[in-house]
């Protein structure tokens, strides 16, 4: 191959030539039809290959030919594209696969959204799901400029809908995340660092508010519109329930009045039906009702250590207590032992449904290991605990990077 002893055949190539042979061409489908049928390159000794797709390089040429005359083919992570799409136009099959195994290996920060856009564009379903899932793992802990400016609608769109979405600490963080997200899709060319990111955006947002004539929301406007399809899937009453969050989304005036209207009125109902008409929570899982609308929180645990925390905002006077000790989970409905900040409920019994998800991460963000008790429904009398052994005692977590994630409808 390197030397062409005994070539029959030419290729010629974005300028370079390759001195190859018919008999380990063949291997190839795009080859083997040209070769086997009655194309008028069957009978040439010389043959322009035109490629179309702007992703192939000489060197990606180089070494999908070379593929076909050994069996073991090193692939680098920063070549596996153009690799990728050379072994496409070339129906290489093994080849194929050997970049799809290279990219699920090597998913990070840096090669998410690269890899998920040339999977999706060379039919990889595979690896496109490894993408989505690592994006769903990693997107709040992973954030960066670059990352940001990667993210097509599209995809924001799957994973902020997804029930899935590892979130951490509370809604109102997806919300900032997204604001940042949209203000670097506006404004690509912005290249601070990640700790400028949110004042930035801040100002921007509010310089263009100043712009409207109209008294209308940034995602009703011309610019803002096309991301309308991500914002509605943030579930916006797990916002307005803290009152430092509520007024920073009446003072950001991104949302839609008629959104935050629609919300206001559906939680007022809901604190009536839970004061004046004994309603205790969720009598059994809906599956659909928990995806969709439950509260999506979550910690990273960056060692191995007693915690103990409750998120902020008005929870129908459910003051939920969640501690970490000794590879134990535990919940406590606080009533009257410790002090709250807010109302608490003193009735007998409230229900909680909820999911408990537990992951550990490796630095690149794959996934070591991950439990999950599933949809369940728990019922809480006035101070009560409940105890979750969840099996950690038989796990081997890696505490620098420890994620946990509940969901709950109280």
């Amino acid at each position: 191959f390197l030397n062409g002893e005994n070539s029959d055949i030419k290729i010629c190539a974005l300028g370079e030539e390759w001195n190859l042979h018919k008999i380990y061409l063949c291997q190839s489908g795009y080859f083997s039809s040209m070769f086997s049928g009655s194309w008028r390159e069957s009978s040439m000794s010389v043959i322009e290959l035109e490629i179309p797709d702007q992703n192939i390089d000489v060197e990606a040429l180089q070494v999908a030919f070379g593929s076909l005359y050994r069996d073991d083919v090193l692939i680098k992570p920063s070549r596996v594209v153009a690799l990728l799409a050379a072994a496409c136009m070339l129906q290489l099959d093994g080849l194929i696969q050997q970049c799809g195994e290279t990219m699920k290996e090597t998913i990070n920060a840096k090669t998410v959204c690269g890899y998920y856009n040339s999977a999706g564009t060379y039919g990889l379903d595979s690896v496109k799901k490894k993408c989505l899932e690592w994006l769903l793992n990693n997107l709040m802990t992973h954030q960066s400029v670059e990352l940001f400016k990667e993210l097509s609608i599209n995809l924001m769109k799957q994973l902020i809908s997804s029930s899935n979405l590892f979130v951490m600490q509370v809604e109102m963080d997806v919300y900032t995340a997204l604001k940042k997200w949209m203000f670097l899709q506006l404004v690509p060319s912005w290249n601070g660092s990640l700790k400028q990111l949110l004042s930035e955006a801040d100002a921007w947002f509010a310089k263009r508010r100043k712009d409207f004539e109209d008294d209308i929301a940034f995602l009703e406007s011309e610019q803002g519109n096309a991301f309308l399809s991500v914002f509605t899937h943030l579930r916006l009453q797990y916002i307005i329930s803290d009152l430092a969050s509520a007024r920073i989304i009446e003072r950001d005036s991104l949302i839609p009045s008629e959104w935050l209207s629609s919300v206001y009125k559906q939680q007022w109902f809901a604190m009536l039906r839970a004061e004046q008409d004994n309603d205790i929570g969720p009598q059994e899982i809906n599956k659909e009702e928990l995806e969709g609308n439950s509260m999506r929180c979550g910690r990273k645990l960056a060692k191995d250590g007693d915690y103990c925390w409750r998120w902020t905002g008005f929870n129908f006077g459910f003051d939920l207590l969640v501690t970490y000790t000794n590879r134990y989970i535990i919940f406590k409905r606080n009533t009257l032992n410790q002090p709250c900040s807010g109302s608490v409920s003193l009735q007998p019994r409230r229900n909680i449904a909820f999911r408990l998800r537990l992951a550990s991460f490796d630095s690149s963000g794959k996934i070591i290991c991950s439990r999950t008790t599933g949809y369940q429904i728990l019922t809480l009398e006035k101070d009560q605990v409940r105890l979750w052994i969840f099996e950690l005692l038989n796990l081997n977590f890696c505490f620098t990077e420890w994620a946990v994630k509940d969901c709950l409808v109280c």
